[in-house]
């Protein structure tokens, strides 16, 4: 799956204008991620290999929630996922890439989006224990912490990844959850937000990181719900689009990750839906498919997928239903 942008733009038709209507193009948005794999000549696709097993999630998710789930051939989404994988257990973003906690958490997520976890163990490397292995074996037992690799950079991304895969492999056993949901606690900010390190400051994508694992964990007792509501309800600005954090531009992919916290709370109610439905639906390009980040901005598969899981959230007709966690 390319994550090269375009060819089209958000928000304008061909002759530049926004459409009278605003709707869902769900065809349209099927035909542009089917296309995205073909585009091998341009420069873009190469130099994002680094990102090209997210890509292949991204864009399967997205096909799920519009509704066509067939649309990517299902034997070579598992080979490619498969060829991706080391010795150790762990995946890397393409066929030579490093192992890594993100890539490998996307494989487990697509593997279980096909149906395809018992290829593990007929064609994968050692078996879902061997994966689960590798992501156990980046916690830090002291902190509760996770590395995404060997190198030992650590991130809240990867402990909500290593809670999120070893629940699809029903391996959360093999880490110490207790002191996961320390760590944590230990992130969570005065203003109900949480970094992406203890004593970072609140940004929504580790808002969702940080709920989504206590939620794995059984222990959304431990969040400030009304805090953290208003925190994120501040992050709609005029036109209906959310921010990650204060005094920053509106952008589709925080549609996802301020609704799914706000969702995982019982505080979705707390944004204006319409207005962030409309918003969304604002930076699509309504004739060759996908969606941007803002109106008039290239399209790509990133925006594409949380833009859809937006809308599904909010309940958005024709969309399957998507999972805040």
């Amino acid at each position: 799956m390319s994550l090269v942008s375009g060819p089209g733009r958000g928000g304008a038709a061909a002759n530049g204008e926004l459409p009278a209507e605003l709707k869902l193009h769900i065809e349209k948005h099927v035909r542009y991620i089917q296309s995205l794999d073909t585009r091998k000549d341009e420069l873009e696709y190469w130099l994002t290999e680094h990102l090209r097993l997210n890509g292949v999630y991204w864009g399967l998710t997205a096909l799920h929630l519009l509704g066509h789930p067939e649309a990517l051939p299902r034997d070579e989404t598992i080979e490619f996922v498969l060829s991706c994988q080391h010795d150790n257990g762990g995946f890397g973003a393409a066929p030579g890439h490093d192992a890594h906690m993100l890539y490998t958490v996307s494989a487990i997520q697509i593997l279980a989006t096909v149906d395809a976890i018992g290829d593990l163990e007929t064609r994968g490397k050692g078996g879902k224990e061997k994966v689960a292995a590798f992501i156990a074996g980046l916690q830090d037992r002291a902190t509760g912490s996770f590395a995404g690799d060997k190198w030992g950079e650590t991130d809240s991304r990867f402990l909500y990844g290593a809670l999120n895969a070893l629940s699809l492999l029903h391996l959360t056993s093999l880490v110490d959850v207790a002191k996961a949901v320390a760590h944590v606690q230990a992130c969570a900010n005065f203003d109900g937000g949480y970094g992406v390190s203890p004593g970072a400051e609140s940004h929504a994508g580790q808002v969702f990181t940080c709920v989504g694992a206590l939620a794995i964990a059984g222990r959304l007792d431990l969040v400030d719900k009304d805090r953290l509501g208003g925190w994120l309800s501040e992050r709609q600005l005029e036109n209906g689009g959310l921010n990650g954090r204060p005094e920053k531009l509106e952008d589709v992919c925080y549609s996802w990750w301020v609704l799914s916290s706000l969702a995982m709370i019982d505080r979705l109610h707390w944004i204006d839906g319409k207005k962030l439905a409309s918003f969304i639906l604002r930076c699509q390009d309504p004739e060759l498919g996908g969606i941007a980040d803002r109106p008039g901005d290239m399209v790509d598969v990133f925006h594409t997928v949380f833009g859809v899981a937006g809308l599904s959230l909010l309940q958005y007709p024709g969309l399957e239903n998507v999972d805040p966690v």
